[in-house]
């Protein structure tokens, strides 16, 4: 057995489990768990996608994130109710502080779920598999919901262990059992990809995670550059990353915004991109600060949240350039599926007087000095009249303007 072990803590279903529980507690005789029913929203605002579904009304083909309105075409007699985040935000902290308290190398990364490093608490257990199922019963016990925890040497392989069957289970993938009980489900089973990049890869022929595992590096890079290289990784089981309990938060300057409707195509999330790219060069700018690192976040519909940076070779406060390497970093992120929040942080940061070795081939001086005078004059016309006051033209029918 290898020497590190990681749980990844899932809770199943999570915002349809706490709103029943939530229910029953206020006098509800119906458990929603037990009845076709979804977490959502009216379908005519921005809510109207499934948020959550019960095991009944997966048996009526609904799928998380799919819009409402489809949920009942598939099963007019759905119980839909509206989410409570008040509410999943307590729940989530009272399950974080108990797992906290079983072992405090805990890394939330979602609401709903965690890896938990076991190595320092193995001598309390006979086994992993029995202090996970042990875990697993005592939430159910005192929190009265199930959650699936996976097993393995790999922070990746644990979370794809935690998404076998549910629910209420625990599951195994250890690095030397990827062969048996990951190559043979389908791509889009793997962590990290998304609609569009099954797509590519089905035409490539490559239609099971084995498959992946397999094909030619260079030729997954060709067609979905770096991301290509993070998926062949995770279906040979490569992941060094450790269980980050306080994950490092570097100094940065960087803003989101939660969309008024939800994102479904690339040219209005490029918009977006452009209106924070925006925000965050005239804020790195006011500060005096230039960004050596550049970080795209994605949050879906679905409330699953993502994220990739990627370090500039030379440190700038231009828009354009942190347009430029957003809109990159998008491309690699995005699975097809509708966005509820898009983000954009710097980190990295150095002081615009401090020296820094420029790269002649990032962008030609002429055009940089360009740039920094049209920022200079945006900015200087913002401060003066208000934020407001000067739009380019591509942003007046975005869906934030």
């Amino acid at each position: 057995m290898a020497e590190r072990i990681i749980f990844h803590i899932d809770v199943n279903s999570a915002f349809l489990s706490w709103t029943a529980l939530s229910r029953l507690q206020d006098g509800e005789t119906v458990d929603l768990r037990e009845i076709p029913s979804i977490i959502g929203g009216d379908m005519s605002t921005r809510h109207g996608v499934v948020l959550a579904k019960s095991i009944p009304a997966k048996a009526y083909g609904i799928t998380t994130g799919e819009p409402v309105v489809n949920a009942f075409r598939k099963c007019p007699n759905l119980i839909s109710v509206a989410p409570d985040h008040a509410l999943y935000s307590r729940m989530s902290h009272e399950l974080m502080a108990y797992l906290s308290g079983i072992c405090p190398d805990i890394e939330q990364v979602s609401i709903d779920e965690c890896y938990m490093n076991y190595t320092p608490i193995a001598a309390k257990y006979s086994s992993p598999e029995s202090a996970a199922a042990l875990i697993k019963d005592t939430i159910y016990e005192k929190f009265h919901f199930t959650v699936n925890i996976g097993i393995s040497d790999r922070k990746v392989l644990a979370k794809m262990a935690s998404d076998f069957k549910k629910p209420n289970l625990v599951h195994t993938l250890y690095s030397w059992e990827i062969q048996e009980k990951m190559w043979p489900l389908p791509v889009s089973s793997l962590f990290m990809c998304g609609r569009s990049s099954v797509e590519t890869l089905r035409k490539l022929g490559i239609l099971t995670i084995g498959d992946l595992a397999c094909a030619n590096l260079n030729v997954l890079e060709s067609h979905l550059k770096s991301h290509g290289t993070i998926l062949w990784k995770y279906a040979n089981g490569q992941d060094a990353s450790e269980v980050l309990p306080e994950p490092a938060k570097a100094k940065g300057i960087g803003n989101s915004t939660t969309l008024s409707s939800d994102v479904v195509s690339k040219a209005d999330a490029y918009k977006v991109l452009l209106s924070l790219s925006e925000s965050v060069g005239r804020r790195l700018r006011a500060s005096h600060h230039l960004a050596g690192s550049v970080c795209t976040e994605i949050k879906y519909s679905s409330f699953q949240s993502v994220s990739h940076q990627m370090l500039l070779n030379t440190p700038t406060a231009s828009t354009d350039i942190i347009y430029q390497k957003a809109c990159s970093l998008f491309d690699e992120l995005w699975n097809g599926t509708p966005i509820r929040l898009l983000g954009i942080r710097t980190t990295k940061l150095v002081a615009e007087d401090e020296p820094i070795q420029l790269n002649l081939f990032d962008y030609a001086a002429p055009a940089s000095e360009k740039q920094q005078r049209l920022d200079a004059a945006l900015d200087n016309i913002r401060n003066r009249y208000g934020k407001d006051s000067i739009k380019r033209g591509s942003l007046l029918d975005s869906p934030e303007h």
